[in-house]
């Protein structure tokens, strides 16, 4: 049963300018839309100079100001458990829903490979709630509050910065490592995933790559995994009503066994009660490799295709060009990358439960003949548009936005048959 007791009733309470409502039942599907919409069961907390919600472990999620300066009355910040703050953007909403698939730009705090955005983070009031948001709770008096509103706020107060920072290094620490990429399909559940690394290291070391390791694949054991799934269900602890999607890791965990792979999930959907999660539907994401991939036969994503998830599996196929693959140090073939781009079809036509999604990369320095044979894969490969098989194209740069790269991308959208998106590097 979906979560309902007691303990979830909407209640609210206002005292002068605080105004303060517990169990506030948000949506519970991730939709597309170009107006503000929070997800799962939340708190939130008014003043006459701010709004800041908070989870089911009294932890901060979602942030904005009331004053006239803030940038856009409809953008907000949020705060991941791996406590990055993320700045929603409106960007003009149909120029980012045409590059990125959704309505709101993620802006980050980090250096990334991102086309679009600013660099909120300088703004004067989205810096004053990042730094003071905290101090801006312990000034409110809770004399005059009765209970369960009392008890509420001294909660929430407890749950301070260099707490959350902890909280976030343990997760690490569970998994053994930090989520240094999400795969770009994390976007349909607004990036709030729990990772289980069932392997380590990628098959590749492809020599443009910034966000992977260099440790050697490895798949992990079954006690690790099982260790993991533990010490996840006790750190989310009664905020994991709030999540539906899984992301195996780390970065090829399609070259893991099949019963691994498919046993890890099951398990973790069960152990995470994603059945009665307040959020409907659940998800299964995967990085894989053009050779992991390659080399997992139909029984493996029949198998997967029966699961209790929606499963989204990302290639990095990169090129089409072998001048463009050995350019970029990435250790295959354009004849292994034709193959892969062909059996990701097959596969997305014959399993409605699994979207197979593959990246390429984009750059002004790369040569013509990538983009000549980018076009052969996604336009001249298939004869109408298809609604599967989604085509992120990655730009190869971090932190230096270009204009032309970004020209380059629409130009490509335009021509694809298939959906095609910026891939927005994003760490967990």
């Amino acid at each position: 049963m979906k979560p309902d007791s007691a303990i979830h009733q909407p209640l609210t309470f206002k005292y002068n300018d605080i105004s303060i409502a517990l169990n506030i039942r948000g949506d519970n599907k991730y939709t597309k839309v170009s107006y503000p919409v929070k997800y799962g069961l939340f708190s939130r907390l008014e003043t006459s100079d701010y709004v800041f919600e908070f989870n089911q472990n009294h932890e901060i999620i979602h942030a904005k100001s009331r004053n006239s300066e803030w940038q856009h009355p409809s953008e907000w910040l949020k705060r991941t458990i791996g406590n990055d703050w993320v700045y929603y953007s409106t960007g003009g909403y149909s120029g980012v829903f045409e590059a990125i698939g959704e309505y709101y730009l993620p802006n980050l705090m980090y250096k990334t490979n991102s086309l679009l955005g600013g660099t909120p983070f300088c703004n004067d009031p989205i810096n004053n709630i990042v730094k003071n948001w905290h101090k801006i709770v312990m000034q409110l008096s809770t004399n005059d509050m009765p209970d369960p509103f009392f008890s509420w706020l001294k909660n929430i107060q407890q749950q301070t910065p260099e707490k959350l920072q902890e909280k976030a290094e343990q997760l690490f620490k569970i998994i053994g490592s930090r989520v240094s990429v999400m795969p770009p399909d994390a976007r349909h559940v607004d990036y709030n995933i729990i990772p289980i690394n069932i392997s380590d290291g990628c098959l590749y070391k492809c020599r443009f790559c910034k966000i992977k390791n260099h440790k050697k694949f490895m798949v992990r054991s079954q006690q690790d995994i099982d260790n993991q799934v533990k010490q996840l269900k006790k750190l989310y602890n009664n905020d994991i009503t709030n999540f539906n999607a899984l992301f195996l890791g780390e970065h090829d965990a399609l070259n893991a066994p099949d019963d691994l792979i498919l046993e890890t999930a099951q398990n973790a959907y069960h152990a995470f009660n994603f059945h009665t999660s307040y959020m409907a539907d659940s998800y299964l994401l995967i990085f894989g490799s053009v050779d992991s991939f390659l080399n997992k036969g139909q029984p493996f994503f029949t198998k997967l295709n029966q699961l209790d998830f929606q499963t989204f599996i990302n290639i990095g196929l990169e090129s089409y060009d072998q001048a463009t693959l050995d350019l970029i140090g990435k250790p295959i073939t354009r004849e292994m990358v034709g193959k892969a781009f062909k059996k990701i079809q097959e596969v997305n036509n014959a399993c409605p439960n699994i979207e197979i999604t593959s990246n390429f990369v984009i750059d002004e320095s790369l040569p013509d003949s990538h983009y000549e044979a980018l076009m052969a894969l996604i336009r001249d490969s298939v004869n109408k548009t298809t609604p599967k098989g989604g085509i992120y194209l990655s730009p190869l740069k971090f932190g230096t936005p270009s204009r032309e790269v970004l020209y380059d991308f629409y130009k490509l959208k335009a021509l694809s048959r298939f959906p095609t998106f910026l891939y927005i590097i994003q760490r967990l």
